[in-house]
């Protein structure tokens, strides 16, 4: 069920058997691994398999780097199913979603909405009445689906395709 602006209600739910939780500097080890298989196994409508292509989008997606990424005015979201990290977002509080992915051995089953409505949850918590996000060739249709509006194409990705989206925050009475 959705109202007037496409904010899914069937969606706020969090999949049985699934908590979601802010990271910490201990789950780096777990993050880059969901980032890295998310990419190379699923985005597959982006990188076309081509192998320098993966290496440029996951070069960043070290634990190292994403340690950096847990700090004051940023969050991190991840999904644990069956004891394991299933999906991770994140969020700048400014507005903007950052990242959405998930581990291929756990698609299908909720956990991209599920993520994607507690980031939205929590922008709407720290004050903002509208989100932003560049969506690849991979998310955009799910992002469509979740009330998104595509703005326009995004430039400096690289060979990577990439789309500016927009959505409010406000739900409609």
């Amino acid at each position: 069920m959705q109202n007037k602006r496409g904010i899914s209600q069937a969606f706020s739910k969090v999949p049985e058997g699934v908590t979601l939780r802010r990271a910490t500097v201990f789950d780096v080890f777990d993050i880059s691994r969901v980032l890295i298989r998310s990419i190379t196994k699923l985005c597959g409508a982006d990188h076309q398999g081509d192998p320098q292509a993966i290496a440029q989008w996951t070069d960043n997606k070290d634990p190292a780097t994403i340690r950096g990424w847990i700090k004051p005015g940023s969050q991190i979201w991840q999904a644990e199913r069956a004891g394991q990290v299933a999906a991770v977002g994140g969020l700048l509080e400014t507005g903007e979603i950052t990242l959405l992915y998930i581990d291929p051995d756990h698609t299908g089953c909720g956990l991209g909405a599920a993520v994607l409505n507690r980031l939205e949850r929590e922008l709407l918590a720290a004050g903002c009445s509208s989100a932003s996000l560049e969506a690849t060739k991979t998310a955009q249709d799910f992002y469509l689906r979740h009330g998104w509006q595509a703005t326009g194409r995004c430039c400096g990705h690289g060979d990577l395709s990439c789309f500016a989206m927009h959505k409010s925050l406000h739900p409609v009475g």
